[in-house]
């Protein structure tokens, strides 16, 4: 009899313990995703992206939240017929007025403005979803590249060249700016630290992404 006991006793700890993770996990608002894609920087557009940080958010206990991905979109100017003309899209603009925390109650930012110029992020504050770190410079392989086609106020670039592989629809021509979520780089300059305009990744291939220290994935904020 006192056997059986224990082993309820035991089993209703083992239970207790992911209801206390789901419940911590809920009140993030801000990850890099454990995972791309699947397909380069192809996402499918905006709303695809959207949709793999609403899948990973929901898979950690936090998909009650309306999650976008913090990706702009340099749309398409046609001179010939302006009615065709599509317009850019802002990562800043997508995500919501803030505050933001990671899976382990961190702040990062707590509105738009300091995201873009004093906010918390670095390796052991910019987690997954799952609150891992996510490899940086210096790990193998180096996963530090995360898509954002976005300077570093977070506004669009014009649509001239391509900075978006193709506003997130290419997985093989075009070319995509990265930042580093670990702010770190080749040497002490801004841009070489900057975690969402730091360089163009070499094409938009998964394998085009790895060489320039990337695994296509993206930061996702939760928008309201």
């Amino acid at each position: 009899m006192k056997k059986s006991t224990m082993v309820l006793l035991v089993s209703l700890g083992t239970v207790a313990l992911p209801v206390t993770a789901t419940a911590m996990d809920s009140s993030m608002s801000f990850f890099v995703t454990s995972v791309g894609g699947g397909d380069g920087a192809n996402f499918g557009g905006l709303d695809g992206a959207d949709a793999h940080c609403q899948k990973l958010a929901s898979t950690a206990g936090a998909g009650n939240k309306t999650w976008r991905a913090y990706l702009s979109t340099s749309g398409k100017i046609d001179f010939k017929n302006p009615e065709n003309s599509v317009a850019a899209v802002h990562a800043r603009d997508r995500i919501g007025n803030g505050p933001w925390h990671n899976a382990k109650g961190v702040l990062i930012a707590s509105d738009v403005e300091q995201l873009h110029s004093n906010n918390t992020m670095n390796k052991e504050t910019a987690l997954s979803e799952k609150g891992n770190l996510v490899k940086g410079r210096g790990d193998k392989p180096n996963e530090h590249d995360i898509l954002t086609g976005s300077r570093s106020d977070g506004t669009a670039f014009a649509p001239f060249t391509d900075t978006t592989c193709k506003d997130w629809t290419s997985n093989d021509k075009g070319s995509a700016v990265v930042g580093h979520h670990d702010v770190t780089g080749l040497n002490s300059d801004s841009w070489s630290k900057s975690w969402n305009f730091s360089h163009q990744s070499r094409g938009c291939s998964l394998k085009n992404l790895q060489a320039t220290g990337g695994a296509g994935l993206i930061y996702c904020f939760a928008a309201d």
